[in-house]
């Protein structure tokens, strides 16, 4: 459990670092609007509620994909075909980008401690 709050408050912190960035900003908004715009197809065309939309949207762009919903309408098919890939791309950089961040506070605190040992 520890570990995963560690984890969780560097996620965090990269996460905060990274929405000073315009490239960042981009990607956060993209990604938002690409889950967004899943969400209220998945809910409108397939009928399911926004809390299993939303579910399904994050499943498949993450490419976890349990299977427990998938699309029943040929339109929600076309979308969902359409969707993946649009998605899919997007949603590695903006993970990609929160790792980068990550690794550059570790890098960070690992030059900050030396400079502070070295001033000992």
């Amino acid at each position: 459990m520890i570990s995963f709050l560690i984890t969780f408050q560097r996620m965090v912190r990269a996460i905060i670092r990274g929405l000073k960035e315009p490239e960042f900003q981009v990607l956060l908004t993209l990604t938002f609007f690409t889950l967004l715009s899943g969400t209220i197809f998945y809910s409108t065309v397939e009928n399911l509620r926004v809390l299993d939309a939303l579910y399904f949207s994050v499943t498949t762009l993450s490419t976890v994909g349990y299977g427990d919903f998938s699309p029943q309408t040929d339109f929600g098919k076309v979308f969902t075909i359409i969707y993946i890939f649009v998605g899919v791309g997007m949603i590695v950089a903006f993970v990609s980008k929160i790792f980068e961040y990550v690794q550059l506070n570790k890098v960070e605190s690992k030059n900050k401690m030396k400079t502070r040992q070295k001033d000992r």
